[in-house]
C-alpha cells in the first residue's frame, strides 16, 4: 500500500492526515491554534507555534497510522491563504507575529490605492479586488512598522511567505523558499497571466523583489523534509491554498465544475479552465491549483458567516447546548414560519459587498418559536450560498459557458442533511456530498501523489471521487425563485439607513 501525508494548516488548528492511495483516511491528528487579538480588527498568530503544532500533528498522525516516514511516498501542504509571515533568512526567526487573513490593519493602504485609481490595474493583473484581506498590503505594513525591517529587506536579509512558504522553510531547514501559484495569486502582487511576481505591483507597494519566494506549480517537486524531523526524508510534492486545494480534492478539474466549503464561513469556487474570467457580479478571479506551467483559473466567492451562525445560536442566544442539536431543533417545525434571518454580523461578503450591513431577523409573529429562528438561521447558510452560485452562473453565461449543473460540497456543516436538501431545493441542481469530506487535505495529498507518480493523471483522480449522498431538488423552480426573492428583500433590510 502507498501512503501520502497531508499537512493542513488552518486558521483555528493545525492538522495532519495520512491517506492511502485510494484517498481513504488512515489516521489524523489535530491541535488547536491560539488566536492573538492585539487591537480591534487585528488578528495574529505566532509563526513558531504554527510550526510546532504542525510538526507535532505530523508525528502523531504517523504514529496513529503505525507507519514510519519511509512508508510515505510524498507530502502535501494546504494552508490558510493570505496570512503573512516575514522572517530573517540567517536565523529563521520571524520579525513579528503572522498577520492573519482576517486582519484589517492594512485598510489605510488599500484606501490609498483606491484613491490613486489603481483598482482596475490590480484586478486586471491579479483578478483580485483591492482589499486588506490579501497579503501584499500586510507585507507593506510589516516593512513600514517593524523597526529596521525595511532596511533589512532592502539588503536582502528577509524572506516573505504565506504559511505554506513558512512551513517549507522549516521542513527543509531553510533550504527552500518557495510557494505555489494558488497561494501567490492571493498576494495582490502576482501576475496570474504570466505566473510571475509583477514588478509594477511590487513597486506600487514598495516591496523589494528579494523578499519573494520562488513560485512553482501546485504539483511539483518542491524539496525534501529534513530526515531528523519525521524519521526519514519525505518529498514535498504538492502545495495549494486551502480553497483551491478543496476544489482539487473534489476533482473539479474542468470548466464549470464548482464546490462549496461549509465552514465558519462558506467558500465557493467554480473552475473556469484556462480562461481568466473577470466577474461582473462581485466575485474574485483566482489561480486554481495547477499541475503544470499552464495557467488555470477559478471564480471565487465567500460568505462571511456560514457555520458561525450555529455557534451564535449556541453561544449568543443559548438556543442549543451543542452545534449538533441544531438540525433536530430546526426539523421540529415544518418550515421557518416566514422568518428570515440574514446573519450579517460583520457585514455581507460576495456577491453583495455591504460592509455596513448588520444582522436582521424579519417575519416574526406571535407564533414564532426558537425552532423557527433556528431553522431560519440554518437556511441563511443556503440562501447566501445560492446567491453566490447564481452570481457565478451569470458570469458563466456572460462568458459563453454553461451555468453550473451540480454543486459538490464539503466542510463540517455539509453533514447536516436538512441544510444540504434545502441547498439543492434553492439551487434547482443536485448537491453532491463526497464520501471523504476532508477534501482540503485530500487535495494536497492528490497534488503530492501526482508529482511523485502515485497517480498518472487527473482523470485517474476523477475516478477515485465518490459521492456519499446526492441531494436532488424537490421544490419547483417558481417556489425556489419566490424564496430567493424573499431572501433578497431581507438582505435589502440589513443596510443601515
Amino acid at each position: 500500500m502507498t501512503y501520502l501525508l497531508a499537512l493542513d494548516q488552518g486558521t483555528s488548528s493545525s492538522r495532519s492526515i495520512v491517506f492511502d492511495e485510494a484517498g481513504h483516511i488512515v489516521a489524523q491528528a489535530q491541535v488547536e491554534l491560539p488566536q492573538i487579538y492585539p487591537k480591534p480588527g487585528w488578528v495574529e498568530h505566532d509563526p513558531m507555534e504554527i510550526w510546532r503544532t504542525q510538526l507535532a500533528t505530523a508525528r502523531e498522525a504517523l504514529a496513529k497510522a503505525g507507519l514510519k516516514a519511509s512508508a510515505i511516498r510524498a507530502l502535501g501542504i494546504t494552508n490558510q491563504r493570505e496570512t503573512t509571515v516575514v522572517w530573517n533568512r540567517a536565523t529563521g526567526q520571524p520579525i513579528h507575529h503572522a498577520i492573519v487573513w482576517q486582519d484589517r490593519r492594512a485598510e489605510a493602504t488599500c484606501a490609498q490605492l483606491r484613491e490613486q485609481g489603481k483598482e482596475a490595474l490590480i484586478q486586471a493583473k491579479t483578478g483580485l479586488l483591492v482589499d486588506a484581506y490579501f497579503s501584499g498590503t500586510k507585507l507593506k505594513w510589516l516593512l513600514d512598522n517593524v523597526p529596521g525591517a525595511r532596511a533589512q529587506a532592502e539588503r536582502g536579509e528577509l524572506a516573505f511567505g504565506t504559511i505554506d512558504s513558512w512551513l517549507m522553510w522549516q521542513l527543509t531547514g531553510g533550504a527552500l523558499h518557495a510557494t505555489d501559484v494558488s497561494n501567490a495569486s492571493r498576494t495582490m502582487v502576482f501576475n496570474v497571466h504570466s505566473n510571475q511576481w509583477d514588478a509594477e505591483l511590487l513597486a506600487l507597494l514598495d516591496l523589494p523583489a528579494s523578499l519573494m519566494p520562488r513560485v512553482l506549480p501546485s504539483s511539483a517537486h518542491f524539496g525534501e523534509v529534513r530526515p531528523e524531523l519525521l524519521g526519514s526524508a519525505i518529498t514535498i510534492g504538492g502545495v495549494a491554498g486551502d480553497q483551491q486545494s478543496a476544489l482539487f480534492g473534489q476533482a473539479c478539474f474542468r470548466e464549470g465544475m464548482a464546490k462549496n466549503t461549509y465552514g465558519t464561513g462558506c467558500f465557493m469556487l467554480m473552475h473556469t479552465g484556462n480562461n481568466f474570467q473577470t466577474s461582473h457580479n462581485g466575485l474574485l478571479t483566482t489561480s486554481a491549483a495547477q499541475t503544470t506551467a499552464q495557467t488555470e483559473f477559478a471564480i471565487e466567492g465567500s460568505v462571511f458567516v456560514g457555520g458561525a451562525v450555529v455557534q451564535w445560536l449556541r453561544d449568543g442566544l443559548h438556543a442549543i447546548q451543542g452545534s449538533g442539536e441544531v438540525q433536530a431543533l430546526a426539523q421540529s417545525v415544518p418550515d421557518s414560519g416566514g422568518v428570515m434571518m440574514v446573519p450579517a454580523f460583520t457585514g455581507l461578503g460576495a456577491p453583495y459587498w455591504k460592509p455596513d450591513a448588520r444582522g436582521t431577523i424579519t417575519g416574526l409573529t406571535r407564533g414564532t418559536t426558537v425552532a423557527h429562528i433556528a431553522r431560519a438561521a440554518l437556511e441563511s447558510i443556503a440562501y447566501q450560498s445560492a446567491a453566490l452560485l447564481q452570481a457565478m452562473s451569470r458570469d458563466a453565461v456572460a462568458a459563453g459557458a454553461a451555468p453550473v449543473s451540480e454543486l459538490r460540497v464539503d466542510g463540517g456543516a455539509c453533514i447536516n442533511d436538512l441544510l444540504m436538501q434545502f441547498q439543492a431545493d434553492l439551487l434547482g441542481i443536485p448537491v453532491l456530498r463526497p464520501a471523504v469530506i476532508e477534501t482540503t487535505a485530500l487535495g494536497a495529498a492528490y497534488l503530492a501523489g501526482l508529482s511523485s507518480g502515485v497517480y498518472a493523471s487527473t482523470q485517474e483522480l476523477s475516478g477515485l471521487w465518490r459521492a456519499e449522498r446526492t441531494f436532488v431538488p424537490t421544490l419547483g423552480a417558481d417556489r425556489a425563485a419566490a424564496l430567493m426573492e424573499q431572501w433578497e428583500h431581507a438582505v435589502r433590510q440589513t443596510v443601515q439607513p
